[in-house]
């Protein structure tokens, strides 16, 4: 399993443009370019999670996942928001990264778990903030996931 195998490049932006927690959730999600309707849906199941407790997991980094039935299969979004934003992330530091993971409530696959592990993972590991946060093409994230083994 690779994370590239669930990302499609027109699901990477480096430039998140949001400027609360709600507006970039919105953004991911347009990402994957739902329907209008499973959009919606999407995201306000995404920000029905937030209330649970943020998915920032601190490092910068934000995990935002859920299931739903707007999907039909696992997916994920990438997000670089440069000036950082306030997520209420466990370290209390603003985020720059993002990664979204959405799947329909009976995967087959069953993927979700460990994506949501191995990004975790991956987010741990020494530099990989400051390379995410130095991107300047989708391509050179792809590249690194390679280079990552992830």
């Amino acid at each position: 399993m690779r994370l590239r195998d669930f990302l499609e490049p027109s699901a990477v932006q480096l430039e998140l443009t949001a400027q609360s927690k709600d507006a970039v959730l919105d953004e991911l999600v347009a990402l994957l370019g739902l329907e209008e309707r499973n959009a919606q849906q999407l995201s306000r199941l995404l920000k029905r999670r937030e209330l649970l407790g943020s998915t920032g997991v601190g490092r910068s980094i934000a995990i935002p996942h859920c299931r739903s039935l707007a999907l039909s299969r696992l997916r994920l979004g990438f997000g670089l928001h440069r000036g950082g934003l306030e997520y209420d992330s466990v370290d209390q530091k603003p985020v720059h990264i993002f990664f979204l993971i959405a799947a329909p409530p009976n995967e087959v696959s069953n993927q979700y778990l460990p994506v949501l592990g191995k990004i975790a993972q991956f987010g741990q590991m020494p530099d990989v903030p400051e390379r995410l946060r130095a991107l300047r093409d989708p391509e050179e994230l792809f590249q690194f996931f390679d280079k990552s083994g992830v």
